[in-house]
């Protein structure tokens, strides 16, 4: 089976590379943005350089492609959805015969967080498609969380705008491995959430930080403008500004909170846990600055 994967060159889409490349029963097509400079860990597989906004590369890219892992783009969200575009009509002009398409637990056209929203239309897009499809609905990742977990063990403190929303924090290396697991199995046409093993809410989440760095760490619930003129204080871009607040403003709103058990029915093994995660963070004079 000839099996592509999009994003190859992130951490997500190069960790499905590598699942599927020790499957010699399968020929990969590692579709990147520019070739990495290091090509050892792709030595086994095709690569194809096709930009998301390029339809015509990607088409090209898609050819005689028999099961397509779409991992999504990034960057603005109106940019992302004409990517997403591309990539699926590409996969429709190619005959592609299964879509593994990544999306987020919050997928909804009226939720307030910009990538929800995108992937929302993106879902739409696919399932108007024509093509045969599994879609897996991952929640947020703990490492992406840890930005605002690890600066806790200095400044003992968690502020962010999310109430008492509850998330059910995913690693990224499971969703790597449930992607991979869905890629050679034939098209289930439905959704699949990815999560971890409980939904936390962030006061939760500050007292197992705090257990495992060994210093109380409380959290302080912002409020979404209080968070935003923090977030500018520290310089950050306006569109992730954008994004972050309108990510927080869905979780307050209840919409990260799915526990299922997908990613031990999928795998074989638990979940990774935030605990976890947080146990492989390096001790203080080990970390880099």
């Amino acid at each position: 089976m000839r099996i592509a994967v999009t994003g190859a060159n992130g951490q997500l889409g190069r960790q499905v590379v590598q699942l599927l490349a020790r499957q010699a029963q399968h020929d990969v097509v590692a579709v990147v943005r520019r070739r990495a400079r290091d090509e050892s860990e792709t030595r086994r597989v095709n690569v194809a350089i096709a930009e998301y906004g390029d339809r015509a590369a990607l088409r090209s890219a898609l050819r005689d492609v028999d099961t397509l892992v779409f991992i999504t783009s990034d960057g603005d969200a109106t940019k992302v959805l004409l990517h997403h575009q591309n990539v699926i009509a590409a996969a429709t002009d190619n005959g592609v015969a299964h879509v593994v398409a990544l999306s987020s637990v919050d997928a909804d056209i009226d939720s307030p967080f910009c990538y929800a929203v995108v992937n929302g239309a993106t879902e739409n897009l696919l399932e108007d498609s024509g093509c045969q499809f599994s879609i897996a609905r991952a929640s947020i990742y703990s490492e992406f969380f840890m930005r605002w977990l690890t600066p806790a063990r200095t400044t003992g403190e968690i502020r962010l705008p999310a109430g008492d929303g509850r998330i059910s924090l995913v690693s990224r290396t499971d969703v790597g491995r449930c992607l991979a697991a869905l890629a050679v199995r034939p098209p289930t046409g439905r959704y699949h959430d990815l999560t971890g093993p409980e939904a936390l809410d962030l006061t939760a989440i500050a007292a197992l930080t705090g257990a495992e760095f060994g210093r109380p760490v409380l959290y302080t619930d912002l409020t979404p403008a209080e968070h935003y003129r923090e977030m500018a204080a520290a310089g950050e871009e306006p569109w992730w500004a954008h994004a972050f607040s309108s990510m927080f403003e869905s979780v307050r709103q209840g919409r990260w909170a799915t526990v299922t058990d997908e990613v031990v029915r999928l795998t074989g093994s638990r979940p990774l846990s935030i605990e976890d995660l947080l146990a492989e963070q390096p001790a203080p004079d080990k970390q880099l600055t």
